[in-house]
């Protein structure tokens, strides 16, 4: 393993970030060419999380490396400890393709931050993206640092029995069992940023209008495929109707072209494959036969992979629509009564990866925090606490393990080595040295009922 020091490594990120914003055209047209992504929604989404990522690092990697002076209990009388944050070693990263850019640069940069290198492997759903991301990591890094190794499902599990020093994963929460099966041969350590359903709360006193256009970007935003969209509408009976009118508008005017959205709007993705197209179909198609409502919806294109963004309501409970996660522009919307309600609803299932709250009420949001678990959360806002420098971001059991972005991400890819330095001449444990005579033991009272 090659250990590059503190300024080199600073070095190397500050040219990355400039090498990608070198390479923006080239960025934009790949991710386009897999996900019909609009240039603008590139830039947003795929190329500026990582060049902030890496000015959030740079400015704060002296901090974040410096050894952590640690306090010692009387008992450790002339000791002095501390922490020391040293790499882990050689890290795989396997990427998703639903943000197939920056949800592989993105843990790289805490990698390469905390002194790792790595082999990165990204998804050969997004083959555009995984050549570009091939050719750019050739052009910039070399081969004992960074490595990318492209290919299907074959190529992971043949990775996967290498003895890593640490997994990144982004993926199903499915996937990521395997992944954790296969790192406990090697006992390797991992994050596993997976999904599952992220619950979103409107109660009656909830400032409608605002609700409706932060979640109708939260969730239509690269057509739904987003790990933290919001998965489930938990609304009042009170404002059910008001909801839906303003989710609809907001719709088409975000992401609609003059008034309409079809496969003329420019700023609307689309469903990565075929594969997925008909996995989306068919869980709206059973759910209307088991009794929805359709709300709103639209067009379909199998060949162009293009589906309308889709509201129900009066959606069972027992659908797959809501037991699975969804994953593109599909949106159930379930009424509720009473607060208890809707905790009960969420604490028997999975713990999601994010939870949203949409409450003019402050104790209604303290009780929904507190009565339930999640990986993040947003009062009167969705999706955005994923760009958020100084936030960790993570699920919690099914819905990931470990947490990423900014310090988190460094502490993720570091061994938190503790030191500690005694006196040559004294030590204080030496009084606890046998032979264990009266004196020692008069001496442990007094240690367990005041120290």
């Amino acid at each position: 393993m090659r250990l590059e020091s503190l300024k080199e490594r600073k070095e190397r990120l500050k040219e990355l970030g400039e090498f990608i914003l070198s390479k923006r055209d080239r960025i934009q047209a790949a991710v386009h060419q897999d996900l019909k992504k609009s240039f603008i929604e590139v830039d947003l989404s795929e190329i500026y999380p990582i060049v902030n990522e890496i000015r959030h690092t740079l400015e704060h990697l002296d901090e974040w490396t410096k050894p952590k002076k640690i306090d010692a209990p009387i008992t450790y009388l002339g000791t002095r400890s501390e922490i020391k944050f040293e790499p882990k070693g050689v890290c795989l990263i396997i990427a998703p393709w639903n943000y197939p850019f920056s949800l592989c640069f993105g843990p790289l940069v805490s990698c390469l931050a905390a002194g790792n290198t790595a082999i990165i492997k990204p998804s050969e759903m997004t083959p555009a993206t995984s050549q570009l991301i091939a050719e750019l990591t050739n052009e910039f890094f070399e081969e004992d640092i960074v490595k990318v190794f492209e290919g299907d499902q074959q190529v992971s599990t043949e990775l996967l029995q290498l003895p890593f020093d640490h997994i990144f994963f982004t993926g199903s929460p499915a996937v990521g069992k395997i992944i954790m099966r296969a790192a406990a041969e090697n006992l390797t350590s991992v994050t596993l940023e997976l999904g599952g359903k992220s619950p979103t709360i409107i109660d009656e006193t909830a400032l409608i209008s605002t609700a409706a256009k932060r979640i109708a970007f939260g969730k239509f935003l690269n057509n739904g495929q987003t790990c933290i969209a919001p998965d489930y509408i938990l609304v009042h009976e009170r404002v059910k109707d008001d909801f839906i009118a303003s989710l609809k508008k907001q719709v088409v005017e975000m992401f609609g072209e003059a008034g309409k959205l079809n496969e003329d709007s420019m700023s609307y993705s689309r469903i990565v494959s075929q594969k997925h197209f008909k996995r989306l179909n068919q869980m709206v198609e059973n759910a209307i036969s088991d009794g929805a409502k359709v709300e709103f919806s639209g067009p379909v294109n199998e060949n162009t992979l293009f589906i309308h963004p889709v509201l129900l309501s009066n959606v069972s409970l027992q659908s797959k629509l809501m037991e699975e996660e969804i994953f593109g522009p599909v949106l159930p919307i379930v009424t509720y009564r009473s607060e208890e309600e809707v905790i009960d609803l969420i604490n028997s299932r999975q713990k999601p990866l994010a939870l949203y709250v949409f409450s003019e009420r402050s104790s209604f949001q303290k009780k929904v925090l507190s009565s339930t678990s999640a990986g993040t959360a947003c009062i009167n806002e969705c999706v955005i606490q994923f760009t958020h420098a100084n936030l960790p971001f993570g699920g919690v059991n099914n819905s990931g393990i470990g947490k990423s972005h900014g310090h988190a991400g460094f502490l993720e890819f570091s061994n938190q080595k503790s030191v500690l330095k005694q006196l040559t001449r004294f030590s204080s444990m030496s009084m606890m040295y046998p032979p264990f005579r009266p004196r020692l033991k008069w001496m442990i009272d007094m240690m367990l009922k005041y120290f």
